[in-house]
Order: C-alpha cells, then sequence, then structure tokens
C-alpha cells in the first residue's frame, strides 16, 4: 500500500515523502497513529498544495534573512576589554559577549549561531561569521580595543 507519511519516521520515511509499505503496517500502525494517509488522489493534491505553501514561505523566510544579513553588516561592533602586555585580554570574548554587544546595537542573536571557534583572547579586528539562516551567513566585523 502507498502511504504519504505526515511525519518523520527513523528508518522507515520522511515527512511528505509517498513510500510503499506493507498493508498490514500501514493499517495497523501508521494510519490509526496518525503517521501517515493512504496515498489517493486527494491525498496527493492537498501534499502538493502543502509543497508550494512550504516552498513559499522558505523563499519568504530567506529574503528576510538576507535583508537582516544586510542590516547586521552595515553596523560596526566594538568589544571594549581590559589588555595587559602584548595586547592580551584579562578575559575572553565569547559568543555571549558578541551576542550581547550586536544587542545593543540591532537585535538581539542568539549566541549559539555566532560561529566563534575560539574565544577572542587579543586586541584586533575580527571577521565573525553568524548563521542566521540555512545558507544564509553574515559576516560581520568586531573591532576588540583596550579598555
Amino acid at each position: 500500500m502507498k502511504v504519504i507519511f505526515k511525519s518523520n519516521i527513523d528508518k522507515v520515511g520522511l515527512k511528505g515523502e509517498v513510500k510503499e509499505v506493507k498493508d498490514g503496517f500501514a493499517r495497523n500502525f501508521l494510519i490509526p497513529k496518525g503517521l501517515a494517509v493512504e496515498s489517493n488522489a486527494s491525498n496527493l493534491k492537498s501534499l502538493k498544495q502543502q509543497q508550494t505553501k512550504l516552498k513559499a514561505k522558505e523563499a519568504k523566510n530567506k529574503e528576510e534573512a538576507r535583508a537582516f544579513v544586510k542590516e547586521l553588516e552595515n553596523h560596526s561592533y566594538t568589544i571594549s576589554c581590559k589588555a595587559g602586555v602584548d595586547d592580551k585580554l584579562y578575559g575572553a570574548v565569547t559568543a555571549q559577549d558578541i551576542s550581547d554587544c550586536i544587542k545593543q546595537e540591532v537585535a538581539e542573536i542568539d549566541k549559539k549561531k555566532i560561529q566563534l571557534e575560539d574565544a577572542i583572547k587579543k586586541l584586533g579586528v575580527y571577521q565573525i561569521p553568524i548563521k542566521i539562516y540555512p545558507d544564509v551567513i553574515a559576516n560581520i566585523k568586531v573591532w576588540v580595543v583596550k579598555e
């Protein structure tokens, strides 16, 4: 029996996928639990409509993300820290510090989106990538200056 999966099921199928499964598995498990529906003309038509809506929403979200990237990249971010000899910081500038700095200038960004490999431990100018959306990355300039 062909079914359309309504959610992801490990080792069986992904949401929106049309796949052939055994009749008993479909009738006794997938359909009663609401994990899948039978693949017929009306269900396939509604699946295509849902996929079209999802693609449109995805495109809109990506455009909004690109506009936000431009806004982020137009600003310069300065973080002042105490520094000692050879411009070494007494502490370190972390993703949380960068997030707080961006929050003051533009908008709130989750620190998990900031792709900082290691904490910044010296004064200077750094290019920091921020993953705003899948396939949309902002490269901001962060100035770490002496307090």
